[in-house]
């Protein structure tokens, strides 16, 4: 349960544990298990060095095991592990947890995200002011940012996770909402999403044709 609350934004981000073969599986089809978990562990950093500038309350929430000594720090970002069976209820539960200690607003985002600033994340806060849900929606149909100011259960449940559906039949659950959907951005599961990020191609992929 969320606590030492401080301020009345809470982000939450979901993570998957940093394990070589678990992360980035689509991606490393084409890169392999060793620098896609590379891959990984950058914008693992990218998310953590964005959410410090944002003004919340902060919650790391890991897919499997809780670390207490990694790039999270500990008197910054609550620490808790996912619970459920599926992403839905995962999710459902953490907004749960954070409007239950009394949060206004709660929004969750991913951390496979590369072109995401503190700037989208505050703006996004500021329109729950005069929306009940705000989405952030990511070009492969789902959504890289959700945030509302009251628990919304119906949008957790019912879907086809990691399909191309997920948005679509989210707004269907909100059509008796207003809804303010943000810009458009991509996370990074395929190969072809990195094609356009000279920062990841050069450190990550490039060198390695180079030493070949």
């Amino acid at each position: 349960m969320p606590k030492k609350q401080k301020n009345k934004n809470f982000l939450l981000i979901f993570t998957r544990n940093p394990e070589l073969g678990k992360a980035k599986t689509r991606l490393a089809k084409t890169v392999g298990d060793e620098t896609a978990l590379e891959i990984y562990k950058f914008l693992l950093q990218k998310t953590r060095d964005v959410s410090l500038k944002v003004n919340a309350d902060k919650a790391v929430y890991y897919s499997v095991k809780i670390r207490t000594n990694d790039i999270w720090d500990n008197e910054i970002y609550q620490k808790y592990q996912q619970n459920g069976e599926d992403l839905g209820l995962r999710m459902k539960n953490a907004f749960k947890d954070g409007f239950n200690s009394g949060y206004q607003k709660v929004m969750i985002i991913g951390s496979d995200l590369y072109d995401l600033s503190p700037k989208n994340i505050e703006n996004a806060f500021t329109e729950l002011n005069n929306n009940d849900v705000v989405i952030g929606p990511a070009l492969d149909g789902g959504y890289y940012l959700l945030g509302m100011n009251s628990l919304q259960e119906n949008i957790f449940e019912n879907k086809d996770w990691g399909k191309e559906t997920v948005r679509k039949d989210t707004l269907k659950n909100l059509q008796d909402k207003k809804v303010k959907l943000l810009e458009f951005k991509n996370d990074i599961d395929l190969y072809e999403d990195i094609l356009d990020i000279p920062e990841i191609m050069f450190k990550f992929i490039n060198p390695k044709k180079h030493s070949m």
